[in-house]
Protein backbone atom coordinates (compact mmCIF):
# COMPACT_ATOMS: atom_id res chain seq x y z
CA UNK A 1 0.00 0.00 0.00
CA UNK A 2 2.84 2.12 1.13
CA UNK A 3 4.35 1.46 -2.34
CA UNK A 4 1.58 3.43 -4.74
CA UNK A 5 1.62 6.03 -2.69
CA UNK A 6 5.85 6.40 -3.76
CA UNK A 7 5.24 6.41 -7.49
CA UNK A 8 2.95 9.14 -8.25
CA UNK A 9 5.04 10.99 -5.83
CA UNK A 10 8.19 9.79 -7.39
CA UNK A 11 6.57 10.81 -10.52
CA UNK A 12 5.83 13.87 -9.43
CA UNK A 13 9.01 15.09 -8.44
CA UNK A 14 10.68 13.55 -11.72
CA UNK A 15 8.73 15.22 -13.95
CA UNK A 16 8.73 18.74 -11.68
CA UNK A 17 12.69 18.33 -11.74
CA UNK A 18 12.58 18.08 -15.69
CA UNK A 19 10.26 20.87 -16.08
CA UNK A 20 12.17 22.91 -13.59
CA UNK A 21 15.59 21.91 -16.34
CA UNK A 22 13.77 22.98 -19.35
CA UNK A 23 12.43 26.27 -17.78
CA UNK A 24 16.22 27.20 -16.59
CA UNK A 25 17.70 26.21 -20.07
CA UNK A 26 14.91 28.57 -21.68
CA UNK A 27 16.03 31.26 -19.54
CA UNK A 28 19.33 31.01 -19.46
CA UNK A 29 19.04 31.25 -23.74
CA UNK A 30 16.86 34.32 -23.40
CA UNK A 31 18.80 36.42 -21.14
CA UNK A 32 21.96 35.17 -22.34
CA UNK A 33 24.56 37.89 -21.88
CA UNK A 34 26.69 38.98 -25.35
CA UNK A 35 30.44 39.82 -25.66
CA UNK A 36 30.83 42.42 -28.16
CA UNK A 37 34.05 41.75 -29.22
CA UNK A 38 33.09 38.29 -30.06
CA UNK A 39 29.66 39.00 -31.87
CA UNK A 40 29.80 42.48 -33.37
CA UNK A 41 31.92 44.41 -36.27
CA UNK A 42 33.68 46.95 -34.69
CA UNK A 43 34.55 50.59 -36.76
CA UNK A 44 37.60 53.03 -35.86
CA UNK A 45 37.88 57.24 -36.74
CA UNK A 46 40.49 59.05 -36.08
CA UNK A 47 44.47 58.89 -35.98
CA UNK A 48 45.04 55.39 -35.62
CA UNK A 49 47.38 52.93 -38.21
CA UNK A 50 44.86 50.77 -37.88
CA UNK A 51 41.64 50.53 -39.86
CA UNK A 52 38.26 48.60 -39.60
CA UNK A 53 39.21 45.71 -41.16
CA UNK A 54 42.64 45.71 -39.71
CA UNK A 55 40.82 45.80 -36.17
CA UNK A 56 38.43 43.14 -36.99
CA UNK A 57 40.85 40.44 -38.25
CA UNK A 58 42.62 40.76 -34.78
CA UNK A 59 39.68 40.83 -33.36
CA UNK A 60 38.78 37.76 -34.68
CA UNK A 61 42.19 36.25 -34.42
CA UNK A 62 43.06 36.75 -31.16
CA UNK A 63 40.22 38.10 -29.25
CA UNK A 64 40.81 41.29 -28.97
CA UNK A 65 40.41 44.82 -30.21
CA UNK A 66 42.97 46.70 -29.83
CA UNK A 67 43.43 50.33 -31.39
CA UNK A 68 46.97 52.29 -31.29
CA UNK A 69 47.44 56.60 -31.75
CA UNK A 70 49.89 57.60 -34.72
CA UNK A 71 52.91 59.48 -34.01
CA UNK A 72 52.01 63.32 -33.11
CA UNK A 73 48.16 62.50 -33.38
CA UNK A 74 45.85 65.32 -34.16
CA UNK A 75 42.33 64.88 -33.56
CA UNK A 76 40.47 62.35 -31.47
CA UNK A 77 40.41 58.82 -31.55
CA UNK A 78 36.71 57.08 -31.65
CA UNK A 79 36.25 53.35 -32.09
CA UNK A 80 32.50 52.21 -31.59
CA UNK A 81 30.86 49.33 -32.34
CA UNK A 82 26.69 48.84 -32.23
CA UNK A 83 24.41 46.70 -30.09
CA UNK A 84 23.02 44.62 -32.32
CA UNK A 85 25.41 44.06 -35.62
CA UNK A 86 23.96 45.77 -39.19
CA UNK A 87 27.23 45.19 -41.94
CA UNK A 88 27.41 49.07 -41.28
CA UNK A 89 28.25 51.69 -38.80
CA UNK A 90 24.67 52.43 -38.28
CA UNK A 91 21.43 50.58 -37.32
CA UNK A 92 18.58 49.95 -35.55
CA UNK A 93 18.28 50.58 -31.58
CA UNK A 94 18.25 47.92 -29.18
CA UNK A 95 15.80 47.41 -26.60
CA UNK A 96 17.40 45.79 -23.71
CA UNK A 97 15.09 44.04 -21.17
CA UNK A 98 14.18 45.37 -17.39
CA UNK A 99 16.33 42.44 -16.58
CA UNK A 100 19.06 44.61 -17.97
CA UNK A 101 20.99 46.22 -15.71
CA UNK A 102 24.65 46.90 -16.81
CA UNK A 103 27.61 46.31 -19.00
CA UNK A 104 31.17 44.65 -17.93
CA UNK A 105 33.93 46.21 -19.89
CA UNK A 106 37.67 44.31 -19.65
CA UNK A 107 39.82 46.79 -21.30
CA UNK A 108 43.71 48.00 -20.96
CA UNK A 109 44.84 51.40 -21.24
CA UNK A 110 47.04 54.18 -21.42
CA UNK A 111 44.98 56.96 -20.71
CA UNK A 112 41.67 58.27 -20.06
CA UNK A 113 38.65 56.54 -22.44
CA UNK A 114 34.80 58.51 -22.23
CA UNK A 115 32.37 55.89 -22.92
CA UNK A 116 30.12 57.19 -24.71
CA UNK A 117 26.49 54.69 -24.88
CA UNK A 118 24.41 56.16 -28.16
CA UNK A 119 20.84 55.90 -28.07
CA UNK A 120 18.92 55.03 -31.18
CA UNK A 121 16.64 57.95 -32.74
CA UNK A 122 12.90 58.90 -32.35
CA UNK A 123 11.90 56.54 -35.45
CA UNK A 124 14.03 53.64 -34.34
CA UNK A 125 15.32 53.52 -37.18
CA UNK A 126 18.81 54.15 -36.44
CA UNK A 127 21.52 55.94 -34.31
CA UNK A 128 21.54 59.61 -33.11
CA UNK A 129 24.30 61.56 -34.98
CA UNK A 130 25.96 64.83 -33.53
CA UNK A 131 24.85 66.31 -29.47
CA UNK A 132 26.02 65.26 -26.90
CA UNK A 133 25.18 60.91 -25.28
CA UNK A 134 25.11 59.83 -22.00
CA UNK A 135 28.80 59.08 -20.84
CA UNK A 136 31.14 57.57 -18.84
CA UNK A 137 34.88 57.73 -18.05
CA UNK A 138 36.98 54.54 -18.22
CA UNK A 139 40.23 55.49 -16.07
CA UNK A 140 43.74 54.41 -17.11
CA UNK A 141 44.71 50.85 -16.81
CA UNK A 142 48.21 50.85 -18.74
CA UNK A 143 49.84 48.01 -17.01
CA UNK A 144 47.33 44.99 -17.03
CA UNK A 145 43.79 45.05 -17.97
CA UNK A 146 40.72 45.67 -15.62
CA UNK A 147 37.04 44.65 -15.51
CA UNK A 148 34.80 47.24 -14.92
CA UNK A 149 30.97 46.35 -14.36
CA UNK A 150 29.06 49.86 -15.34
CA UNK A 151 25.28 50.14 -14.41
CA UNK A 152 23.10 51.80 -16.89
CA UNK A 153 22.04 54.24 -14.67
CA UNK A 154 25.72 55.79 -14.42
CA UNK A 155 25.75 56.77 -18.11
CA UNK A 156 24.65 60.29 -17.58
CA UNK A 157 24.28 62.83 -20.48
CA UNK A 158 27.48 64.89 -20.96
CA UNK A 159 28.50 62.29 -17.69
CA UNK A 160 27.33 65.49 -15.03
CA UNK A 161 26.63 64.32 -12.00
CA UNK A 162 22.65 65.19 -12.71
CA UNK A 163 22.48 64.71 -16.64
CA UNK A 164 19.31 62.74 -18.22
CA UNK A 165 19.79 59.26 -17.66
CA UNK A 166 20.68 56.68 -20.78
CA UNK A 167 17.03 55.12 -21.89
CA UNK A 168 18.46 51.66 -22.01
CA UNK A 169 15.50 50.28 -24.16
CA UNK A 170 16.71 52.92 -26.65
CA UNK A 171 20.34 51.94 -27.24
CA UNK A 172 22.12 51.56 -30.18
CA UNK A 173 25.80 51.89 -30.01
CA UNK A 174 29.21 52.24 -27.36
CA UNK A 175 31.86 54.62 -28.78
CA UNK A 176 35.21 54.66 -27.17
CA UNK A 177 36.61 58.29 -27.28
CA UNK A 178 39.95 59.09 -26.64
CA UNK A 179 39.67 62.92 -27.23
CA UNK A 180 43.41 64.23 -26.91
CA UNK A 181 45.33 61.42 -27.76
CA UNK A 182 49.09 61.44 -27.74
CA UNK A 183 52.02 59.20 -29.56
CA UNK A 184 51.27 55.85 -28.25
CA UNK A 185 48.20 56.11 -26.38
CA UNK A 186 46.44 52.28 -27.02
CA UNK A 187 43.16 51.11 -25.84
CA UNK A 188 43.03 47.24 -26.13
CA UNK A 189 39.45 45.71 -24.74
CA UNK A 190 38.96 41.98 -24.16
CA UNK A 191 35.28 42.33 -23.76
CA UNK A 192 32.16 44.37 -23.79
CA UNK A 193 29.19 41.88 -22.20
CA UNK A 194 26.11 43.15 -21.98
CA UNK A 195 24.07 42.06 -20.12
CA UNK A 196 20.23 41.20 -22.10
Amino acid sequence: MKNKKLVPIDSFLFIFTIGFFILGITSAAKHSDKNLVETSTWYIAGPTPENQETINRVRQQKGLVIVTSKDNPAGEIELNVLLTDSGSNDGAPTNLSDDSKFVTIIYKSSHLIKLQAREGNKEGTGCVHGGSHPRVDLQASPKKFKTVKIPWSDFKQDGLPDGKLLDSHNLCKFNFVNYNPVSGAFLEIKAVIVQN
